[in-house]
């Protein structure tokens, strides 16, 4: 049941709030709004989690279902973005235990700033390792890794979209940075000689 007056005052300055109260109320253009709006975070976010291009898109139009179907039922206790993510994140576990062959990434990263030709080689093999270390991580230290750097959630917002407790959260990130670093200390040696 919706509390009243959820959206309206429970998120000081989060614009979404009223693109999800209109969608509940039916509005196509709301929902049209809100999906141009999440489509690339989401693609971003299920890239990572899902490494298939195609899959990810059925989970977005899943996920984006859902939130059009269950709009009334948002209730301004957690950031939109923190809802819609959660029903990203359990829609893609769903999609994924649904597999039968291996995931293969077909998600290219994307492009950044331009280097200088001397340091272009070794920034795109760092790139490289970055890429295949967080692709080697469990996926839900992969999961916390991507809300938090590239999302920029908080820990309560991870816990909140992954349905798992604050400490486990931390948890998850302090075993993925001892991994990461593990694995990136090659190409940190490399880039500094």
């Amino acid at each position: 049941m919706r509390k009243s007056g959820a959206v309206d005052g429970a998120e000081a300055g989060d614009g979404d709030a009223w693109l999800i109260a209109g969608v509940g109320r039916g509005d196509r253009q709301a929902f049209q709004d809100l999906y141009r709006a999440y489509f690339p975070r989401l693609a971003r976010f299920l890239g990572r989690m899902t490494r298939n291009a195609p899959l990810m898109e059925e989970v977005i139009n899943d996920t984006m279902l859902v939130v059009w179907q269950k709009a009334l039922t948002y209730d301004g206790s957690s950031k939109v973005s923190t809802w819609i993510f959660g029903i990203a994140y359990r829609q893609a576990l769903k999609a994924l235990r649904g597999l039968d062959e291996p995931v293969e990434c077909t998600v290219e990263p994307e492009a950044g700033p331009e280097q200088e030709p001397d340091n272009a080689a070794a920034a795109k093999q760092l790139q490289q390792g970055i890429r295949a270390a967080l692709a080697a991580l469990p996926l839900e230290q992969r999961m916390v890794v991507s809300l938090t750097y590239f999302h920029d959630m908080a820990y309560q917002e991870i816990a909140d979209t992954m349905g798992c407790p604050v400490n486990t959260v931390k948890t998850r990130m302090f075993h993925a940075r001892q991994r990461l670093k593990a694995m990136l200390l090659p190409h940190t040696e490399a880039t500094t000689k």
